[in-house]
């Protein structure tokens, strides 16, 4: 399990702890739970290079209804942490994409988001309405989604967490989009029209390819790796499909 070799290596964030341990458990209680072996040079990756240092761990599962559930957690020479996890659903199931990502400079966390993103052109009316109870208010610096991010539902949170107050409320947030998704995806059949798998499909591509155009990702990973790397990470590990 990702939380039980995290405290072996440097990074010990308890903030992210806590957000890699409530994803654990609410990932513990998918159906089919099952590990996805990956190449070993990219599941645990270690510098101890002086002003260099690194830390990535990447985990992967899948399960009923989810073809690729990804948590990623990293550390870049001790300032820059980390977390990233998406929960990609199997095209053949109308299961929203959970994504979550947080980046914490010097122990400020600069950007939080979590989202239920749509897989196709009709959003489920099931977790629309369970998502109209969650509160997004208690954020007093939200931010405005970059050019691409047009891919995110209108419930997507992205904020800068400026108190601890603000980090207790984004991790309450986190726990009930994930119970959300599990509540939707323990009541999915498979469907069998073909057009609707397909426009699944095609919105899956689309997160990925619009993921990709964050060239926040590869900058900072480019001062580690070189170019070839670099895509070979993001086009294979973060956004394959």
């Amino acid at each position: 399990m990702l939380t039980n070799s995290l405290p072996k290596t440097k990074l010990i964030d308890p903030y992210i702890l806590s957000l890699v341990n409530i994803i654990g458990k609410k990932r513990s209680l998918l159906q089919n739970l099952e590990i996805i072996n990956i190449d070993s040079k990219f599941s645990n990756i270690v510098s101890d290079k002086e002003n260099s240092e690194l830390y990535i761990k990447n985990e992967f599962h899948k399960a009923k209804g989810f073809r690729k559930l990804h948590v990623e957690v990293a550390e870049f020479s001790g300032n820059l942490k980390i977390l990233h996890c998406v929960f990609f659903p199997d095209p053949n199931y109308d299961i929203p994409i959970f994504g979550m990502d947080l980046v914490k400079v010097k122990d400020k966390v600069n950007a939080a988001i979590v989202d239920l993103s749509p897989v196709s052109s009709l959003i489920g009316n099931d977790y629309q309405k369970l998502l109209t109870e969650v509160d997004k208010d208690g954020f007093s610096l939200k931010r405005k989604l970059p050019a691409w991010g047009e891919i995110f539902s209108d419930n997507v949170l992205f904020a800068s967490l400026i108190n601890k107050s603000e980090e207790a409320s984004f991790f309450k947030l986190v726990d009930q989009y994930l119970s959300i998704l599990l509540q939707v995806s323990l009541t999915k059949k498979p469907d069998i029209k073909k057009e609707l798998i397909e426009e699944r499909i095609y919105y899956q591509k689309r997160y990925c390819v619009q993921q990709m155009k964050n060239d926040k990702t590869s900058v900072v990973l480019r001062r580690y790796f070189d170019q070839v790397w670099v895509e070979k990470y993001i086009s294979e590990i973060l956004f394959d499909f």
